[in-house]
């Protein structure tokens, strides 16, 4: 199985950017591990922008089985991204590092929540590794 990771705006910052709400590590740093943890059962590819274009592009073009979406603040604005969503084939679960429903009311609202197969949020780095496993067991 195939799983994307796609990171949007501002996440290759993360460990640099707000620690105290993102964290101390990168993604970069990160992805060995989350790699090695399902290795065996999903072959991991990760891609990031900062640019909305280049987001739904990846989206429409990907041959995974699954995506794990992290639209960053494309999340609360993106109609676009959300209509790419809903036009593919390929599930996709949208995932948050943060506890968006614990930050400002802007966050509180994701444009894309409805045409995601699920979303998980607020347990750090490690929403991805939920993320992925559910991908995993949604597709068998």
């Amino acid at each position: 199985m195939k799983i994307l990771i796609l990171n949007g705006p501002n996440l290759n910052m993360l460990g640099r950017r707000e620690p105290g709400i993102y964290g101390s590590r990168s993604f970069d740093d990160f992805l060995p591990e989350l790699r090695a943890r399902f290795a065996g059962r999903a072959d991991i590819e990760y891609a990031q922008s900062n640019h909305e274009g280049a987001i739904i592009d990846t989206l429409q073009l990907t041959d995974a089985d699954a995506v794990v979406l992290n639209a960053g603040a494309y999340t609360h604005t993106s109609l676009a991204i959300a209509d790419c969503i809903a036009a593919i084939k390929v599930p996709v679960t949208e995932v948050h590092i943060s506890n968006v429903m614990a930050r400002e009311p802007i966050r509180h609202t994701s444009l894309i929540a409805p045409v995601c197969r699920g979303t998980i949020a607020g347990f750090g780095l490690h929403s991805y590794t939920l993320a992925v496993e559910a991908a995993i067991l949604a597709c068998k």
